[in-house]
């Protein structure tokens, strides 16, 4: 189910209108199959945006189509006051950082960043490719080889080339997806600073919810060729509208409910037999039937049953427990058989076995509510790598 039907137009960024990103009813079909569907979205000179999605999406084909690598079978894409719908990928003024990071072998790093610069003819070369050089750090690597870098390394080369000659929005395709875990989070960090400093407008393709989170001022997740939420990091973890996203970006536990009544700010609730309320501006539906949610880390869990009672709770039996380092995940079947997923920070609670008997607590305002008649289970189990979209 997309929410996002009208334009959307994403908030901070740069100077207004400068160098703005605008699709409008920007469509792509492939045949019978619409990979792209009739989508309108405003990104401001200077943000650093993510398009969040599974393989499939359609968010690859959107950056292809920015890029100018795909044409559109219906829309418009503009970068300020310039149609480049139908522009040639080498006059738009646009870069792309793809994962594979082609840079040329035969060339040192320095040659690979000045690249580009010598093919404009662009004065003041050196001191130009020496600046980019030292944004991303590798100065003092300027005359090896691609082949004596890191992958790390590489994927700033890549970076500094893209971003040296200036253009108004820097495509980024998956570009840490070759990267192991430590690294790729120690890229994260990097490309964030790198945005800041050169303030170009940056969009960030991934599938990778930590990563989208991580980096993007704002976020649009993408489902069946639409934006199903666009927002802020914290907006969408926090008040997901749709089950689809309440599942992709990160996890939640969804239990069947009814809303029975109101008492002021508050939405009053039976969840199988349990009386519950919830903030009313945290219910994205004005159904009566619906999907109360809670993120598994808002949940505390004791083996305690006489504990008094505050907020919403839950009884149930630990059915699993995994020790994770910084926490242990716990699963807890409750009477109606459904098993909620509960994650502890291990700050010295001792750990509760399997076959425990626990409470579960939460508290009110951590509690949301999506309507019942979606799918509770879109957006559950996504496979990790990317292969398209």
């Amino acid at each position: 189910m997309a929410i996002t039907e009208q334009p959307v137009t994403v908030s901070g960024g740069g100077a207004s209108g400068g160098s703005d990103l605008r699709l409008s009813g920007l469509t792509k079909r492939f045949g019978a199959f619409t990979a792209v569907d009739n989508l309108d979205l405003t990104v401001p000179s200077g943000a650093f945006f993510a398009l969040l999605g599974p393989s499939g999406c359609g968010k690859t084909t959107t950056l292809r189509m920015v890029a100018g690598l795909e044409q559109p079978t219906a829309g418009e894409i503009s970068i300020g006051d310039e149609d480049v719908t139908w522009a040639k990928p080498y006059k738009r003024p646009v870069n792309t950082v793809f994962q594979s990071y082609a840079l040329f072998p035969h060339l040192d790093i320095w040659e690979n960043v000045a690249f580009g610069l010598r093919r404009r003819h662009t004065p003041d070369l050196k001191n130009k490719v020496q600046e980019a050089l030292d944004l991303v750090q590798l100065g003092h690597v300027a005359r090896r080889k691609p082949a004596q870098l890191s992958g790390g390394q590489q994927q700033r080369v890549a970076l500094a080339r893209a971003f040296v000659n200036k253009p108004a929005v820097l495509l980024l395709d998956e570009p840490l997806g070759a990267l192991d875990l430590k690294l790729r989070r120690q890229m994260q960090v990097e490309l964030k600073r790198i945005q800041t400093e050169v303030g170009i407008t940056f969009i960030h393709v991934t599938h990778d919810q930590e990563e989208a989170m991580t980096m993007a001022d704002t976020i649009a997740v993408m489902n069946d060729g639409r934006i199903e939420q666009m927002g802020e990091p914290t907006q969408l973890y926090e008040n997901p509208v749709t089950t689809f996203v309440a599942n992709f970006l990160g996890q939640s536990n969804l239990v069947r409910g009814t809303v029975t009544g109101r008492s002021g700010g508050d939405l009053l609730l039976e969840v199988q037999g349990r009386q519950m309320a919830m903030p009313a501006a945290r219910s994205a539906t004005t159904s009566s039937e619906v999907w109360v949610g809670v993120r598994p880390e808002k949940l505390r869990v004791t083996s305690d049953m006489d504990a008094p009672i505050t907020g919403n709770c839950v009884d149930g039996t630990v059915s699993d427990a995994s020790f994770m380092g910084i926490s242990t995940h716990y699963l807890v079947q409750t009477a109606w058989g459904q098993e909620l997923t509960v994650v502890q920070q291990n700050d010295g609670t001792a750990p509760l076995a399997s076959g425990s008997q626990v409470r579960l607590n939460w508290e009110a305002e951590h509690t949301f509510a999506l309507d019942a008649a979606q799918d509770a289970h879109a957006g559950e189990q996504r496979v990790d790598s990317e292969d398209g979209g």
